[in-house]
């Protein structure tokens, strides 16, 4: 395993089995499943950031679950879709703030002297190696969008 992510994935794995915290267990074997699939599919090793893609991912597939659910009225669903959430995000690093955000946009339009929305791909692609993980990314393109529009 090359991903320090994906090792500590496993490694709470095995401590939720100790405990027998069956909740806990199901969603990391979730998380696990999926690192394994993308594995086997696509014939790869994974590193970190392709786990924190993963990761943002499931993130987002959590987060439309939940609203689905929410206006639905299954209470039962929104709790295991926001523990799974909230465990998914023990793993991911630091979020960026606003300002944060921000001024890392400023940088990398800065670095790669981008005029108008023409840039947009060359900026995206530099910031998604930078922002993955910390930041929406459908947040982070509209923050691009709206400094070079």
């Amino acid at each position: 395993m090359s991903s320090e992510i994906q090792a500590r994935v496993a490694d709470e794995v095995k401590s939720a089995m100790r405990a027998r915290a069956k909740q806990r267990l199901g969603a990391l074997r979730l998380i696990s499943a999926e690192f394994k699939k993308v594995e086997v599919d696509e014939r790869v090793e994974l590193d970190d950031q392709r786990v924190l893609e993963i990761l943002d991912k499931m993130t987002k597939q959590r987060k439309d679950s939940l609203s689905q659910y929410e206006s639905a009225g299954r209470d039962d669903l929104v709790q295991q879709e926001q523990f799974e959430l909230d465990l998914i995000k023990e793993f991911l690093p630091e979020q960026l703030d606003e300002a944060g955000l921000a001024s890392l946009v400023d940088e990398v339009i800065a670095a790669i002297g981008a005029e108008s929305i023409k840039d947009m791909g060359k900026v995206m692609s530099m910031l998604k190696s930078q922002a993955q993980g910390r930041a929406d990314m459908a947040a982070v393109g509209a923050l691009v969008k709206s400094k070079l529009g």
